[in-house]
């Protein structure tokens, strides 16, 4: 990723994003993956469960990306 991926401001590390929820019989659309983890730079504090799901949210077309990088 060349952009800083952020959420309400605040910047996430790219390199601990977690995809969950991949099922190979679901390609291309991946409907049910998600963000299962991921923490802040600044400080390595996990996302809550809420500010994962805005995040799986805000950044559909990075996680059908991910989640086609997991599934193959």
């Amino acid at each position: 990723m060349k952009d800083k991926l952020t959420l309400n401001g605040r910047e996430i590390d790219p390199q601990s994003i977690n995809i969950e929820g991949v099922d190979r019989q679901d390609y291309p659309d991946f409907a049910d993956a998600f963000i299962g983890e991921a923490v802040w730079m600044n400080d390595g504090t996990a996302l809550t469960d809420e500010e994962l799901e805005q995040l799986t949210n805000e950044q559909g077309e990075m996680v059908n990306y991910l989640a086609h990088c997991v599934a193959f």
